[in-house]
């Protein structure tokens, strides 16, 4: 089943994308949620439509995406934790306590926007990923250090 999605979905596709989906995926969960309508000629045609239209809108989007991940640079973020003698931290370092972070440094990134490649169990510096854009991606060094 093809869908066009109306917003981004993580690990599917980006808004105006049109994906293959399963059926019961499509029918019982994106389309009753308002986050994917069926791809059907006159849909497509639309959402061409809207697309040509919003072209340069994109374009400055992207834009604005490629300026802040320009002023991040090599940005390091530092996350406190309790931690035990042997380096293990207790509990998890979440997308949330890195967006706080980020925001408190004058970025404002939404949390949904920050992806970590692996969950941090021990005190050390890990990579997170930022997803800007659909075409700008960048990322930043977490460093987990005890409180």
């Amino acid at each position: 089943m093809e869908v066009i999605l109306k917003q981004d979905v993580q690990g599917l596709g980006y808004k105006n994308d049109v994906v293959k989906v399963r059926p019961g995926y499509g029918r019982n969960f994106l389309i009753p949620n308002g986050t994917a309508i069926i791809a059907n000629e006159s849909n497509k045609r639309m959402i061409a439509e809207n697309v040509r239209q919003a072209a340069h809108k994109a374009a400055k989007v992207k834009q604005d995406a490629e300026a802040l991940a320009n002023r991040i640079g090599d940005l390091t973020v530092e996350i406190g934790t309790k931690a035990g003698e042997s380096g293990k931290i207790f509990g998890a370092v979440t997308a949330n306590q890195i967006a706080d972070v980020l925001k408190a440094k004058g970025f404002d990134i939404d949390r949904k926007k920050v992806i970590m490649k692996e969950s941090p169990k021990m005190l050390g510096t890990y990579t997170a990923t930022l997803d800007l854009h659909k075409e700008v991606k960048k990322e930043i060094k977490v460093t987990v250090v005890a409180e």
